[in-house]
């Protein structure tokens, strides 16, 4: 225990889960605003992108709550948070948020999406797949052009609802970290709109990847222009998350007060890796370089001209730096915030187990369990616009 100045917090209250449970909630947030350019701000160049993000945004929402329930060690009590509600805590209300996200907006705007859809389905399919289609359709199998403008009209205006539901779902989590005052690493106005525009940062680089390796595996030809748009948007949210980030910690800096020299000791020693290596030198400075640099809706045929091929490895490597990144911020605002003690005088360490609820085993499976999801969605819910997969790949040159 030498080094260490009580009054000493030797264990950390919050872990890897919840470090885990902002950054999926912002994948959520992420992707289902990047839906919302295409359905509401008449975006065409990322339409081959809206479905899958929507499919996406479902996947992840499903698996959020899971680190805060393995946490908590008693997930069969959750359900009192509806019986009794308490809306002087942030984090009760949020299961009032989850559910009005999940069955309102989102479970609502994927089912007027693929209604039409789902009722050809169900009528040219056969066996158990039939009655699956036809339950999804919920017995709505009218299709006429009457219906179908009702359809989109409804699935538009849930959109619309669904852009500041989204902020909600995923601003809060930056506001309970914000509030808390007597932690200076948390305490901050700022931390809400960081967290906003990292969730979007990492939604779009999220469907980026995605949409990409879905469409080289299923053997069709990338749309540059799509893939162009995403890179643009992923930029500019990009630059707006690394500036409010700097902002705030300039603003930390001008200020002064007595905690600014456990901050600076806690960065340049317990944080040094994940924060100026992983978030801001991978995560941030290489991908906006590189982005800046290939991408060609920021300059006429960009800073330089590279082949369609090139600038899909440069994006793709990119958006990968840019996850590791976001991670890295989940991490640093989690972890670190409790590195140092309450008397601001010395810091403590974080060792990550391999096993048991709160470990690495644990948080791998949960951050793979939303891409299982995902694929039985889309085997059942195909997002394409271009027709079923070849059985074979094409035939070269």
């Amino acid at each position: 225990m030498q080094g260490y100045i009580y009054p000493n917090e030797f264990e950390l209250q919050w872990s890897l889960l919840i470090v885990l449970y902002p950054y999926l909630t912002g994948l959520v947030a992420g992707a289902f605003i990047l839906a919302s350019l295409e359905r509401v701000f008449n975006v065409k160049e990322v339409q081959p992108t809206y479905r899958l993000s929507l499919l996406t945004a479902l996947a992840f929402l499903l698996v959020a709550p899971l680190p805060l329930l393995a946490h908590l060690g008693h997930p069969e009590r959750s359900y009192e948070i509806f019986l009794t509600p308490n809306t002087n805590s942030a984090m009760a209300m949020f299961g009032f948020v989850y559910a009005w996200y999940l069955a309102v907006v989102l479970l609502l705007e994927v089912w007027f999406d693929y209604r039409k859809d789902m009722v050809l389905w169900a009528r040219e399919s056969r066996g158990v797949r039939r009655w699956i289609y036809y339950v999804l359709t919920l017995g709505a199998t009218d299709i006429s052009e009457k219906s179908l403008r009702f359809d989109d009209s409804a699935g538009r205006w849930i959109t619309v609802i669904g852009i500041p539901s989204a902020f909600l779902l995923h601003g809060y989590v930056g506001f309970i970290f914000g509030s808390i005052k007597a932690n200076p690493w948390w305490s901050s106005v700022l931390m809400p709109v960081v967290f906003l525009f990292s969730a979007m940062v990492s939604g779009i680089a999220l469907v980026l990847v995605l949409y990409m390796l879905t469409t080289m595996f299923r053997w069709r030809k990338i749309d540059m222009a799509c893939l162009d748009k995403l890179a643009q948007f992923l930029f500019y949210a990009l630059v707006v998350d690394f500036s409010l980030e700097a902002l705030d910690f300039i603003h930390r800096l001008y200020e002064s007060e007595e905690s600014i020299e456990i901050l600076r000791q806690l960065i340049e020693s317990r944080l040094f890796i994940s924060l100026i290596v992983l978030q801001v030198v991978m995560g941030t400075v290489i991908p906006l370089i590189a982005l800046a640099l290939v991408s060609p809706g920021l300059k006429k045929g960009g800073f330089l001209r590279t082949p369609p091929e090139l600038r899909q490895i440069i994006y793709l490597v990119a958006a990968v730096f840019i996850q590791i990144g976001i991670f890295s911020i989940r991490w640093n605002v989690v972890i670190g915030g409790q590195l140092f003690s309450k008397s601001l005088r010395g810091l403590t360490v974080y060792k990550v187990e391999l096993l048991g609820i709160e470990g690495l085993a644990m948080t791998i499976g949960l951050l793979l369990l939303p891409f299982v999801i995902l694929w039985v969605l889309v085997k059942l819910l195909p997002p394409w616009s271009d027709g079923p997969e070849p059985d074979t790949p094409p035939a070269s040159g």
